[in-house]
């Protein structure tokens, strides 16, 4: 069922997700539930790479791959034995090596249905470069932009756009001001307006993170997300967030769609997690696991 199509605000919620239904595969096998790739991890932040990978199994996907650095890659398998893991080529500062990885990543890239760059990376021109190299894709795939593969993309938005509306981008407020190179204070005084303006340069799906976020499409759709609560400020949060989107959109869901429903079950979660743990304390790796319920009610409910 197509979204409904207004130019003024849209309050996100469960209930105004019931007449959009995510897909439901007709047949047992993995590839009908699509492939996520994870393209994340460094020596220092090995588990964002976990956390995405987690939670994009827990949305639905039906098979996983992570590529990250070489020294992850065994612990991460272990910590994951869903995935197929793949260790990368290090570089000096313990992110993966953009030159000696390339051709390892473009071949794991093959037949992935949604492909999600960044989590656990830092910025800078290694990152560029692999998220790049991987730009526009061949269809069906989608993209997740996340994190370090956010904030070079704005001198790099023709690449971007060649995507034809088949990236999401997840930035915060210091990665959208690096992005459209503007200063923090300027995204934190008007997020939406930072977030029409990424969409119509990217000609992508925006998700504005922040305590009330914003998800913006390149048509002038916008929603405004108020939910959650506090205790989704959390290390590895994001990564969660981004890893529901991949495997939402592996199965086949659109991309504004399934920046809907992500940005809702994430926040969701946190509100289930807030009721049995308190509102602060909780944990990133906690989060994915509240989704499967959270769609089994949405499942079992009629639809108004």
């Amino acid at each position: 069922m197509p979204i409904r199509r207004s130019k003024t605000e849209n309050a996100l919620t469960l209930e105004s997700l019931r007449n959009l239904p995510l897909p439901v595969p007709e047949e047992g096998s993995k590839e009908e539930r699509g492939t996520v790739l994870v393209l994340g991890g460094s020596v220092e932040v090995a588990g964002a790479a976990l956390l995405a990978g987690n939670a994009a199994l827990r949305a639905g996907a039906g098979r996983i791959r992570i590529a990250t650095v070489g020294r992850a890659a065994m612990p991460l398998g272990l910590a994951l034995p869903e995935a197929r893991v793949v260790g990368l080529a290090e570089a000096e500062d313990g992110g993966i090596d953009p030159v000696r990885a390339s051709d390892r990543v473009t071949a794991l890239a093959q037949r992935c249905d949604a492909i999600l760059i960044g989590p656990g990376m830092s910025a800078g021109d290694g990152t560029s470069a692999l998220t790049l190299s991987l730009l526009p894709g061949e269809p069906p795939t989608t993209f997740v932009l996340d994190a370090g593969a956010i904030v070079s993309l704005g001198a790099h938005a023709e690449t971007v756009r060649s995507c034809g509306g088949r990236a999401v981008i997840t930035p915060h407020a210091g990665e959208m001001a690096q992005l459209l190179n503007v200063d923090r204070d300027e995204v934190e005084a008007d997020p939406l307006a930072a977030a029409r303006r990424a969409a119509d340069l990217l000609g992508c799906v925006v998700i504005m993170k922040g305590a009330r976020s914003w998800i913006v499409d390149p048509d002038g759709e916008r929603w405004l997300y108020a939910g959650g609560g506090v205790g989704l400020a959390t290390s590895g949060s994001g990564d969660a967030l981004s890893g529901i989107l991949a495997g939402l959109l592996a199965r086949g869901t659109g991309a504004m769609a399934a920046a809907l429903w992500a940005v809702c079950l994430h926040g969701e979660a946190g509100r289930r997690l807030a009721g049995k743990v308190g509102p602060l304390g909780f944990l990133a790796r906690e989060i994915a696991d509240e989704v499967p319920a959270i769609l089994r009610e949405m499942a079992s409910e009629p639809t108004s």
